[in-house]
Order: C-alpha cells, then structure tokens, then sequence
C-alpha cells in the first residue's frame, strides 16, 4: 500500500501554475537582463585578472616609468601636463554613463524621441573617448616609439651625471638622483642613449625601461577600447531600432536599451579601475 504525499506549493497555489513552469522571473530579472549580468561577472573576473597581474609587476621591478611622468602630454604640442589628458577622457567616459541613464529613464516613460536623443548623445561621448585613447597611443607609438617589445621610459636606480644631452630635456652636466625618470629619444631613427658617471665613477647609457610596461598598456587599454567600440556598434543598432519604432508595440519600458545600458554601465566602472591601476599607481 503507498501512500500518496501531496506537497504544497505557495507559489502554484497563487498563480495556478507550477514554479518550474516558467512562469516567475528569478530576481524579478528577464531572461535577457540575467544573461547580460552572467556576461557581465564573467568579463569582470577577466579584467580583474589583467589588473592584478599588471600591479603585481608593477610593485616587483623598480625600473617601472612614473605614470606622471610617461601621460603628460597634451593635444596642440602641451607638455607637462600630467594626467590632464586622460583625466578628460575618464570624464567624458563617465558623463556617457549619465546621459546613458537618461536613455533608460525616457524608455521607462514609453517617450522615443527622448531614448534616441539620449542615445545619440551616449554615442557621441564614447566616439569622444575613443578618439581620445586613439590620440594618445598615437603619441605614445609614433612620437616617443613605445611599443610592445620596446620602452625608452624608465628610472634610474642610481645617482649620476649625465655626459652629453640629447637637446630635449637632458643636458651635459645634469645630476640625477636615484628614482628620476627619463625618456629615450629615436635621432635618425637610432636610439640616442645617453651616457652618464655614476656616483661610484663608472660611466654607463641609459637602458630601456621594462618592455612588459608597453606591452601591458596596449593590451589592457586596447581590450577596454574594443568593449567600448562594441558597445558603440550595439548602441548605434538599438537607436535605428528604436528610431523606427521596433519596440513601440512591446510596450515593456524600451527593456533592450536597459540591457544595452548595464553594459555600457560595466564599461566604464571597468575604466575607472583602468584609470586607478595604470594611471595612479
């Protein structure tokens, strides 16, 4: 003889339908929105694992450039600006977060012209930034030829004398305490190293920086780029969807420029770390 055990479910006996049926969102989160937030932990964890690896290097080689010292250029021949460039960019960056917001609010509101509007100025911030990251690789490549193999920034780890200048900031006669950073120059297109006295009389040239700086750089600020590329690319699509009104008739709050928002939300929490890392330390 069995006996027959019945189980009660509160959420059946509310809805009429059984909870495996699909029938109750978990979190109060659609499919869509659960699956952007999945992505989103799984590129997080990529990130944070360049981010480490690139401080644990770091803090381990003592020749490593000064951040100060290697982004002070700016736009129209400015030098000595340290950090100011990039400082504009992260800004234009984060105001791109904020006007993405109003995207999602003027969806919550069933207004069009107001998303699209929104939008358009999203993708006007994130072209400005990519603009901005393009300039300055530009700098960093052509005019002071750091690349991944090779970088002329570095620090001296000792005291000394310079023995010749190289006509930019380095002149015969210069001392130098241990920690002072200096730039390789290309003259002709062979690297001018210049030759100095230690304290202790021993004359040497200066050396390359650690290759593992430019090599890094370009990687993590080029991998952060192509999220914000593809973010552009995924933006510029949801505007012409929601220009020609795809997504009047579903009537759920423009919920696809929600989802398209905690992406392009994550992209720029994850230069702000960037910014800390790379540009701070």
């Amino acid at each position: 003889m069995s006996e027959e055990i019945t189980v009660k479910d509160p959420e059946t006996a509310k809805t009429g339908k059984a909870s495996w049926e699909g029938g109750s969102e978990p979190f109060k989160a659609s499919y869509g929105k659960l699956m952007m937030w999945y992505f989103i932990m799984s590129d997080a964890f990529t990130f944070a694992g360049f981010l480490i690896a690139y401080g644990a290097l770091r803090f381990s080689v003592p020749t490593w450039p000064e951040p100060d010292f290697v982004f002070q250029s700016f736009p129209g021949g400015f030098t000595g600006m340290p950090l100011i460039f990039v400082t504009l960019m992260t800004f234009v960056l984060i105001a791109s977060s904020a006007t993405m917001v109003r995207a999602v609010q003027e969806g919550q509101r069933e207004n069009k012209k107001g998303v699209v509007f929104w939008l358009l100025m999203t993708i006007v911030g994130g072209s400005i930034f990519l603009g901005c990251q393009a300039w300055e690789w530009h700098t960093l490549i052509v005019k002071e030829h750091m690349t991944i193999s090779e970088n002329p920034f570095s620090r001296h780890v000792e005291a000394g004398t310079y023995l010749a200048g190289d006509g930019y900031s380095i002149q015969a006669g210069d001392t130098f305490e241990p920690g002072d950073e200096y730039l390789i120059h290309k003259v002709d297109g062979e690297w001018n190293q210049i030759p100095y006295r230690t304290a202790a009389g021993e004359i040497k040239l200066q050396e390359f920086g650690p290759p593992a700086f430019g090599a890094l750089f370009y990687f993590i600020t080029g991998f952060h780029g192509f999220h914000v590329l593809s973010g552009l690319i995924i933006l510029l699509i949801i505007t012409i969807n929601v220009a020609s009104g795809l997504y009047v008739k579903r009537r759920n709050g423009y919920e696809m420029v929600e989802k398209v928002g905690l992406y392009w939300h994550f992209v720029d929490l994850v230069w702000v770390f960037v910014f800390l890392v790379f540009y701070l330390l």
